[in-house]
């Protein structure tokens, strides 16, 4: 069997069925960090050579004896000063701004490759301008990125999967970051997407120093006292300043970086065998003493890491907050979260000790700066020299956007491209566009996500039916043949990144652009095997999408969880089944179960309702199949089918085959109607979705949703749903 594929086929080198993108970047080690290009404000070079047993984990050993203590005779005299050390008054005052960008996900232009229009919400090359701009307006600041760089958009996509990087290749990304004096950068956990060799040779030309403390080699020990990282854990770096006096200083400042330890579920094909991740506060417990122990003035802490406020556990994904705890820490510039802070999403927990107005936590500044380069992240410092040296006497954190939406949802820029960045940018950004406009199929009928939080939906069903055939394919002849399928999918596009991020794809030719923003992850494909009743967990969970809803209540009630990650509402076809939102949520974003609710109805496969014990496989993908989303039950030891294809390539050979089939019309992107909400009576229930003309003209199609002509104040359009009625 042939598919007409053309471009796509580069994905992997192959458009053959079941041949795929097998990656051995797994079993290639990472190279030491780059070293760090020295520039006149920066006069101590980093020091990139192996790590010492200084950075391995503590012991009992290590631990401070009496002996160990200072005494009166171990204090520094005036006799023991160099004759060249400089004297600084007490009293003494230094303003420091400090910069951030995270969350980029290779976002260079501003393009959405989606839509291919200009887009100036999005952009490095419009943050750039905010750089310049903030940088020349102080004495001294300092600039870091907080990382998730390398994937996200198309063009990532291009670079990793059909261009490639070869040794000598500079990334487009480091070409453009490399024209901005970044100081350092921290990795994010979608850095390993593309495997630690596509990491490596990417990251090798950046004129700047990385860091991550809480990764390290997998030596296959249980020892951690010889663990040795993966990256730099932490930089001190020396930086000439200018006081409020007006006389040169030298700052030590010092940073350390942190990634999600999820990544080990998240990224386990790339990174087992390989690397271990490490709670975040205990390593920032153990290093934060030894650079305060080697001089540093300040510690800025970069962790690529969202604020929560709950009881900490071991290994936390989201420790910000924990950090601010961590003694010696003066500043947190953090991200992973795709927020802002400042911001509305954080307000209320001043009895947490978060305060949204200075942008502080537990009195440590802190700033997250949104993503996509959509927001400038500031934090203004200022220092005093004491006793104890310098010592942080004030902050403000703020935020500077590179656009504003206006009410009519008209977006005005508030800043030119920079010129730099567009010229480093600018031969990647042509080919990518090139690429990911060149069709390769039809589908019959336009496909969006516009409902895909209400309704069985045409955007997951097509990933859900390619899924199902690659696996009814693959297990054909071994001993899961005859077991029932399952297929599992998502709206990874149903508004988290604002009110445009909906998937829309017009009917007619389909181009790599379109299957990129039906499955915008480069997620491979996993086989479970699960009995019924996880399988009913599984959607429990999943139904946590929904707030309660109390029927016969002339009240406004809105239905969708907005703190609920839509990329976690997992649909699952195969089976049919209803959702009961008169009952409360059996679990929490996190997968603790809250309450005894039983909102999965009507249960049945094949017309028969499922049994706890019946035995299913389902298709999914890496992220969820290794624990991603905390679903209950849901790990690796229940992984059957390890798939080396991509979803998003078999998606992609799926839409080829289903349109050769059809090659006037093209593929039908119906949805079959598995699921449905349990019918509410006497309830007044909304939802937002995208404010566009045409999710409004969709909406027509069906009778239980109607526009009510009204928007949210961050530009969502607000719809009604009549739950009386059935969905199909």
């Amino acid at each position: 069997m042939k598919l007409k594929l053309l471009t796509l086929a580069m994905l992997c080198g192959s458009a053959a069925l079941l041949t795929g993108c097998s990656d051995n970047d797994n079993e290639v080690p990472i190279k030491p960090p780059v070293k760090e290009q020295q520039t006149d404000d920066d006069k101590q070079p980093v020091d990139d050579k192996q790590p010492t047993d200084d950075d391995k984990q503590p012991t009992d050993d290590d631990k401070p004896t009496d002996d160990d203590k200072p005494t009166d005779d171990d204090k520094p005299t005036d006799d023991d000063k160099q004759p060249d050390e400089p004297v600084i008054a007490e009293g003494t005052l230094l303003e420091l701004r400090i910069m951030e960008t995270t969350d980029l996900h290779a976002n260079l232009m501003n393009f959405n490759y989606f839509s291919n229009k200009a887009d100036d919400k999005v952009g490095l090359v419009k943050t750039a301008t905010l750089i310049r701009q903030a940088r020349e307006a102080v004495k001294n600041s300092v600039l870091v990125d907080n990382g998730d760089l390398i994937q996200g958009s198309p063009l990532g996509d291009y670079m990793a999967k059909v261009k490639g990087l070869e040794e000598g290749d500079v990334h487009p990304i480091y070409e453009a970051m490399n024209t901005l004096d970044y100081d350092v950068a921290n990795i994010g956990n979608h850095e390993f997407n593309f495997g630690l060799e596509f990491l490596d040779e990417a990251i090798d030309d950046a004129k700047f120093p990385y860091i991550s403390a809480n990764v390290f080699k997998d030596d296959g020990d249980d020892d951690p006292s010889n663990d040795v990282p993966l990256f730099t854990p932490y930089l001190i770096k020396e930086k000439q300043v200018i006081d409020k006096n007006g006389d040169t200083q030298t700052l030590k400042i010092g940073y350390i970086g942190f990634v999600p330890p999820q990544i080990m579920q998240w990224d386990k094909a790339n990174l087992e065998g390989q690397v271990i991740a490490k709670d975040i506060v205990d390593m920032a417990n153990h290093y934060v003493p030894k650079m305060k122990e080697e001089g540093a003035d300040i510690i800025i802490a970069i962790p690529h890491s969202g604020l929560e406020t709950a009881e900490k556990k071991p290994l936390a994904e989201n420790a910000s907050y924990y950090l601010s705890k961590v003694d010696g820490i003066d500043a947190i510039m953090f991200g992973h979260a795709h927020a802002n802070f400042p911001g509305s999403r954080y307000a209320g927990l001043e009895e947490h000790g978060v305060d949204n107005e200075k942008g502080t936590i537990n009195g440590v500044a802190a700033v997250m700066p949104g993503f996509w380069g959509n927001n400038l992240g500031i934090i203004d410092m200022t220092l005093e020299y004491g006793a104890d040296g310098w010592q942080v006497k004030d902050s403000q954190s703020t935020l500077q956007p590179i656009s504003i939406t206006n009410p009519d949802r008209t977006v005005t820029s508030l800043a030119v491209n920079d010129a730099q960045v567009e010229n480093a940018s600018m031969t990647a950004h042509e080919e990518t566009k090139t690429w990911v406009n060149e069709p390769f199929a039809k589908i019959a009928d336009e496909v969006n996500s516009y409902f895909a939080l209400v309704n069985d939906d045409p955007s997951i069903q097509i990933v859900t039916d390619a899924q199902l055939w690659y696996t009814q394919t693959i297990v054909k002849g071994t001993e899961l043949d005859g077991l029932p399928v399952l297929s599992a999918g998502a709206p990874f596009r149903a508004g988290r990144g604002g009110p445009d991020d909906f998937t829309a794809v017009d009917k007619g030719d389909i181009a790599y652009r379109n299957v990129a923003d039906l499955y915008i992850y480069p997620n491979v494909l996993k086989v479970l095997k699960l009995n019924g009743a996880e399988v009913k967990q599984w959607l429990e969970m999943s139904a946590g999408q929904f707030n309660q809803i109390m029927p016969n209540s002339e009240d406004v009630q809105v239905l969708v969880n907005t703190d609920f990650p839509s990329y976690n509402f997992d649909v699952l076809d195969g089976v049919s089944y209803q959702i009961d939102v008169t009952e409360p949520a059996r679990y929490d974003t996190k997968g603790n179960k809250v309450s005894d609710g039983n909102r999965i109805k009507a249960l049945t496969y094949q017309g028969e309702l499922v049994t706890d014990e019946q035995v299913f496989l389902v298709a999914t993908n890496n992220y969820r199949a290794s624990g991603g989303g905390n679903f209950p039950g849901i790990s690796g030891e229940k992984i059957v089918v390890d798939s080396p294809n991509e979803n998003r390539q078999v998606v992609a050979d799926y839409i080829a085959l289903q349109s050769n089939k059809n090659p006037e019309t093209g593929m039908d992107p119906s949805a079959d109607g598995n699921w449905s909400f349990a019918p509410v009576e006497g309830a007044n229930v909304v939802f937002y979705s995208s404010p566009s003309d045409k999710a409004a003209a969709f909406s027509a199609r069906f009778a239980h949703i109607t526009p009510l002509n009204k928007t949210t104040d961050d530009g969502f359009a607000i719809y009604q749903i009549d739950l009386t009625q059935s969905a199909n």
